[in-house]
């Protein structure tokens, strides 16, 4: 399934930003390194303004006079259309790998369109559809974009992908205390208008960064048609591995989601706390994961996926417990440092151990449908949140979270993943 052209080539990878996938006629363009930093980047994009929603949720649902349940179904329309869109999508990716730079310029693009829209939006249904673009976007970026690293890193999966997850993670952590604090002189429909236009001006230089990205990956696949792809892709989708770690993350997805959707809701009604105030300390839970993603990425690499994944997320189901306790003040900062420590790092490992069944040949379509089957699950998971905050307590949806964390790593645990892989010298 591998191409076993990368054994033979692959013996620098250790170095950063070499590899044989390099494309020396594209100059800087080519290079590792170029093209690590710029999706990474660009992927922080995306993360500033999602994260940006996110904590501007208690201000939509006071505009729109919105229950828990109805703050719970904008994240479950974003999840739903996310899933819905990345089957057909990794397909015709795949098909058209060429054209890489161009789709990620057009999601950038798109990307800012629908921020656009969800910051003019007259009416909740108009901002769910705006909403529903920005899924659309959003997910479509995800998926040439880790398919090429998977390419061009293919010994380094677990690093190259936590590194791309380090762009969303620095977004996540710089976002909520800059829109806490623009919250503070503009309305959150200003705040989302004026940052809609970065990535409608950023598309054009998306465009010239990735332009040949996908050719390289192009190249060595040329002698596979559209069909040998498609069997390639239905014998790995009947893997029952890949189901399995995809279940898992489905699990993972539910648990975080639903701890995302309302942790700005809990820190602005429940606990009170000021608009910048909220935002630092959303801030603070993905802080500690610029630091952590990319040293849990290399451990994966090197000592394999579950003996990280299992330990992870028994740890956040932890602390996510001892929140329902002690969910406030000081012992509250504390406990988002500490989750914020594995909270963003396990799913870019998820992401390398199915990369490591699948290799370069058909990554774009298996993980669309690896993404579709994954986002079914975490689609629900907002609504279940938002009845029990509305029927109980912000601490049912604690317990709720934990137990969906125990579970998924209750299955990662008994399931045998397959190795990373690894260049002679980490054979050796």
């Amino acid at each position: 399934m591998v191409d076993h052209h990368h054994e033979d080539n692959d013996q620098d990878q250790d170095h950063p930003g070499h590899h044989a996938h390099n494309d020396p006629s594209s100059g800087i363009r080519g290079s590792g390194n170029f093209i690590i930093a710029g999706l990474t980047s660009g992927h922080g994009v995306f993360h500033w303004f999602l994260q940006s929603f996110i904590v501007l949720l208690p201000e939509v649902e006071a505009t729109f006079g919105l229950s828990k349940v109805g703050v719970g179904s904008i994240s479950t329309v974003r999840e739903l259309v996310s899933g819905l869109i990345t089957l057909p999508g990794g397909i015709i990716a795949d098909a058209l790998r060429k054209y890489w730079g161009l789709i990620l310029a057009l999601c950038m693009a798109g990307f800012g369109l629908g921020w656009l829209i969800v910051g003019q939006a007259p009416g909740f249904p108009l901002l769910l559809f705006g909403v529903a673009i920005v899924a659309v976007a959003a997910s479509l970026w995800h998926l040439p974009a880790m398919a090429s690293l998977s390419h061009h890193y293919s010994h380094r999966r677990g690093t190259a992908l936590s590194f791309h997850g380090i762009g969303g993670n620095i977004g996540d952590a710089i976002s909520p205390v800059a829109t806490g604090f623009l919250l503070g002189y503009l309305a959150w429909q200003d705040i989302l208008s004026i940052y809609a236009a970065v990535p409608i001006f950023i598309a054009f230089l998306v465009y010239w960064a990735f332009k040949n990205i996908g050719r390289a990956v192009s190249d060595e696949e040329e002698s596979n048609s559209g069909q040998d792809r498609m069997g390639q892709t239905k014998a790995i989708l009947k893997n029952p591995l890949i189901w399995v770690i995809t279940f898992a993350g489905g699990i993972r997805a539910m648990a975080f989601i639903a701890l995302i959707t309302f942790l700005p809701s809990y820190l602005s009604n429940d606990l009170g706390l000021t608009d910048f105030r909220r935002g630092l300390y959303f801030g603070l839970l993905v802080a500690a994961g610029i630091v952590f993603t990319p040293l849990m990425g290399y451990l994966s690499d090197k000592f394999g996926r579950k003996i990280v994944l299992v330990p992870g997320m028994l740890f956040d189901a932890i602390i996510v417990l001892l929140m329902a306790s002690f969910g406030e003040g000081v012992p509250l900062i504390i406990l988002l440092v500490l989750l914020g420590a594995f909270f963003y790092s396990d799913q870019p490992i998820l992401t390398a151990s199915a990369l490591d069944i699948v290799g370069s040949g058909v990554a774009t379509t298996t993980l669309g449908a690896l993404s579709f089957a994954r986002f079914g699950l975490s689609a629900i998971s907002p609504i279940i949140a938002g009845y029990l905050y509305d029927t109980y307590s912000m601490d049912s949806v604690f317990y709720y979270v934990a137990s969906l964390m125990i579970f998924s790593a209750i299955v990662l645990a008994f399931t045998k993943l397959k190795s990373p892989e690894r260049t002679p010298e980490h054979a050796g």
